[in-house]
């Protein structure tokens, strides 16, 4: 990993307020480090760690992405309720979801329009509408 990697990670980890342990900053590098954004599930950034020489466990990848969640530096998507994608990208934007190669994208943002949303029930507030666009080839 670059040095300049690892400061935009290590940079990353700061604007979220989180304590730059080793293993954070190794993933965050790895997410963030080149400036562009990244969709991941846990497996694929555990494998691109592993081939990068760093030592970290699944579970300890599972861990980190959850915390950088919870410190919006990432947002969670769900795709078929149980396969979770990790966007670094936090702005509003819909997804593609290539059902073939299992494998989450940008959506065009500007050319989705949603005319009206239903009501929420009684005492309560839509807090945050998700657009997963499933695709399949012909």
């Amino acid at each position: 990993m670059t040095q300049h990697a690892t400061q935009t990670g290590t940079d990353w980890l700061s604007a979220g307020g989180l304590r730059p342990t080793r293993q954070r900053v190794a993933l965050a590098a790895l997410l963030v480090g080149d400036g562009r954004n990244r969709h991941v599930t846990a497996e694929s950034l555990y494998e691109a760690a592993m081939s990068c020489g760093e030592s970290v466990s699944l579970a300890t990848v599972y861990n980190t992405l959850r915390a950088f969640c919870d410190a919006g530096l990432m947002q969670e998507i769900t795709v078929d309720g149980s396969k979770s994608y990790f966007d670094t990208n936090m702005h509003d934007h819909p997804h593609f979801y290539w059902e073939d190669e299992g494998r989450l994208s940008d959506a065009p943002a500007d050319e989705l329009e949603i005319a009206r949303l239903p009501r929420a029930p009684e005492g309560a507030e839509i807090s945050k509408i998700d657009v997963v666009i499933r695709l399949r080839k012909r």
